[in-house]
């Protein structure tokens, strides 16, 4: 017995000490983040973009490049708040799901059976059922929007709840039910509406007593904050025109489609979002849900007949770059763009907000995770050679006319090269082996050694510019 008690303390020992040393530094990855973002952000001609890494209840990273107000110089930060419209709608799927595991509804519940206001016209009578499930994977046959142009500015005229149900007799359905996706801002505010109806609580007070409060997510609101305009809450500003600018959006309140379109929050709070995902996945504790009732939105519920629209109960289910199942929303408003993306199986999420129309944020998602997927298990080897300061070759380098700007960064004790700007950073970076005094190498993707790169330096020892395949890109000063 004794033993086996030792060869169990070993073995636990061994595993332990693996995990410790498997653990990866990302410090240097999220380095290069930064100036990636910095870069695009001037490139794509964007105001301001925040961001947010989180490993299960850790922050990895947060941060944020440009500014939440242009006219009076205000630097966006991780706490800088914006619209997250669609982004909404977990929320609002969260609400619906909590009177799930109360006994209060059935997700194959008839949505007419539920709202009295319901007098959409069923154009096909051969339709099945529109129910609290269609309406949450979008497969209802509903229109996508109410029967108001509130997405046409300048003044954005989002309707009230009774100006939305006023006129539901005068729409009618798309599709049959279940027979097509077919995204739909009516059919969340659907949702919201019988939230309310359900639970005779206000859709605003049930999500902040029920779902904000508890989470302890004090930047999230069923509105934008008007009074924190231009300051916390990030103006938002157009598409960007010709001549690389972009107008300043008017203020707007999503009112009666508040479920699907209507919140405010910032990366910081969507990261707390995300970690009690993962704490509830891991779980077997009611907190909010049931472990099992936030598994069970997360799997694929509706899968389109193209095969290429997968989607949850509120939630966006697709394959990620790494082969896992992702889950996640994407929100759209006038000014605003943002996006929330979680690995289930790496118990990672990604959260990227940017104060413009016009943008993509799962495109800055994409990069954080190709750097980061770049790093390696730290392995600290000791050497006894004497090692050249590797920083002296940081910064940026001019390959102009052929590129726009280089960067060159330290990375796991060799040199790392990014191309600026790059949609795709992670298929741009090289990485360079040092040799000898100001010589290095490259490595091949198969760890074989190819061409070099050698830096050259003025009187004073500071590098200038560096040599490769006979020419040069000279070292910008910033």
């Amino acid at each position: 017995m004794k033993k086996y008690y030792f060869k169990l303390f070993l073995f636990l020992s061994c595993s332990f000490a693996f995990a410790q040393e498997a653990k990866k530094d990302y410090a240097e990855a999220f380095k290069l983040v930064e100036v990636w973002l910095d870069a695009q952000k001037d490139f794509d001609h964007l105001p301001g973009l925040s961001a947010i890494v989180i490993e299960d209840q850790e922050v990895l990273w947060s941060g944020a490049v440009g500014l939440a107000n242009i006219e009076k110089n205000v630097k966006a930060d991780a706490s800088t708040i914006c619209s997250i419209c669609s982004i909404s709608k977990l929320f609002t799927s969260v609400a619906i799901m909590k009177l799930y595991d109360e006994g209060k509804l059935r997700l194959d519940d008839r949505v007419s059976d539920l709202l009295p206001a319901y007098k959409l016209e069923q154009k096909f009578p051969d339709s099945g059922p529109i129910t609290i499930r269609t309406l949450m994977t979008h497969s209802s046959g509903l229109p996508r929007e109410a029967a108001y142009p509130y997405w046409t500015g300048p003044d954005f005229p989002f309707p009230t709840k009774a100006q939305i149900d006023s006129k539901l007799s005068e729409q009618e359905t798309l599709y049959p039910a279940s027979t097509y996706f077919q995204y739909s801002n009516l059919g969340l505010t659907l949702l919201g509406e019988i939230v309310e109806e359900i639970s005779g609580v206000p859709f605003d007070d049930y999500v902040h007593e029920n779902i904000l409060k508890p989470l302890g997510l004090t930047d999230t609101r069923t509105e934008l904050p008007e009074g924190m305009y231009g300051s916390e809450l990030a103006i938002g500003y157009s598409a960007v025109k010709r001549d690389g600018k972009r107008e300043k959006v008017n203020f707007f309140q999503a009112n009666g489609i508040t479920p699907a379109a209507g919140f405010s929050s910032n990366v910081t709070d969507l990261g707390k979002f995300a970690s009690w995902q993962f704490r509830l996945r891991d779980s077997t504790i009611t907190e909010i849900l049931k472990p099992s009732t936030l598994k069970y939105m997360q799997n694929v519920h509706w899968t389109n007949p193209d095969w290429k629209t997968t989607w949850g109960l509120g939630f966006v289910v697709f394959k990620g770059p790494n082969g896992n199942t992702w889950v996640g929303h994407g929100g759209s408003c006038p000014g605003y763009r943002s996006s929330l993306q979680i690995d289930l199986k790496n118990k990672r999420a990604f959260s990227v907000m940017i104060n413009a129309s016009g943008t993509n944020p799962g495109k800055y998602v994409n990069g954080i995770n190709a750097i980061m997927s770049k790093v390696k298990p730290s392995k600290k080897e000791k050497s006894t050679e004497k090692q050249v300061d590797l920083n002296d070759f940081v910064g940026y380098y001019s390959p102009m006319p052929w590129w726009s700007e280089e960067y060159i960064s330290t990375w796991d004790g060799k040199l790392v090269s990014l191309n600026l700007p790059s949609d795709k950073p992670g298929n741009s970076m090289t990485f360079y082996k040092h040799v000898e005094g100001d010589v290095f190498r490259r490595v091949r993707d198969d760890g074989e050694l190819g061409e070099t790169i050698v830096f050259e330096r003025d009187e004073n020892g500071k590098v200038t510019r560096y040599q490769q395949h006979g020419n040069y890109s000279s070292k910008i000063e910033r």
